[in-house]
């Protein structure tokens, strides 16, 4: 291999830096969410998301902006869901009102959404910086 190209690919390593097991991330998802609110925005499309386990799921509606889903009870598959939907109602997502469905299964099952939380983006990027540290 050439200099270069192990330069290279050891800048890429650290970039990416060791990755968090679900254990943690759901940890420090916990511990930087705050007071359950009623509803958040939404206007049909998500920056993205992440299961975490079957009844729970964090939503990023921008890059800067997250909400922690819990949901009224196990939702089938969603631990391995490769795409979800939201219901919403006129541009909001309300808690005990709406669903998060997966929509990569034969039947669609709507799991109700128990409450939203807010995450803290700015200090949950700290937290896993200080976790892979520890790594």
């Amino acid at each position: 291999m050439s200099p270069a190209l192990a330069a290279l690919a050891l800048l890429a390593g650290c970039a990416t830096g060791p990755t968090l097991s679900e254990t943690q991330r759901q940890q420090i998802y916990f511990d930087h969410a705050g007071a359950p609110v009623n509803k958040f925005s939404y206007f049909g499309t998500l920056h993205s998301w992440e299961p975490i386990g079957d009844d729970a799921l964090v939503v990023w509606t921008r890059p800067s902006d997250a909400y922690l889903l819990r949901l009224a009870s196990a939702c089938p598959r969603l631990d391995v869901a490769r795409s979800i939907s939201l219901s919403d109602q006129t541009g909001a997502v309300f808690a005990g009102l709406d669903n998060v469905v997966v929509l990569d299964q034969s039947t669609s099952i709507p799991c109700r959404i128990e409450t939203i939380q807010p995450l803290d983006v700015k200090a949950i990027r700290q937290a896993e910086d200080v976790a892979r540290a520890s790594l």
